[in-house]
């Protein structure tokens, strides 16, 4: 095994690192956000790693070693919808992502994100 990210024929396929903080407990929520990138772009992405983070606080999702989503810059948690449009742009920029593609239709002044959006709960008691 040489380690290369290809396909079986193909040449070498982008790589997805999702750094997370181990002392916050977001494992589960680097483990939802891979399973969804890797259910949306199975045959474009070669990995997804979860990477265990050493800075407090630390939720970075790469691709190929290039930052597209930091927690601390951006104050919040990614979007499912916005990351797999930055990787779809990126990887994949001819296909459509269906629901995932259009934004989010809101009453006005109002935010609601489905269960799924939120992604999983932090810790079980």
């Amino acid at each position: 095994m040489t380690g290369e990210r290809s396909g079986r024929d193909g040449p070498r396929r982008p790589r997805v690192e999702i750094e997370y903080c181990t002392g916050c407990r977001w494992l589960l929520r680097a483990g939802w956000t891979a399973q969804e990138l890797l259910t949306s772009f199975e045959g474009e992405l070669g990995e997804v790693a979860l990477v265990p983070g050493r800075e407090a606080g630390v939720f970075v999702v790469r691709l190929d070693g290039q930052a597209l989503f930091d927690r601390a810059a951006q104050g919040r948690f990614p979007e499912l919808r916005e990351l797999k449009q930055s990787i779809r742009d990126r990887v994949a920029p001819d296909r459509s992502l269906g629901h995932s593609e259009a934004p989010a239709a809101a009453p006005e002044g109002a935010e609601v994100r489905s269960r799924s959006e939120e992604g999983p709960e932090e810790s079980i008691p």
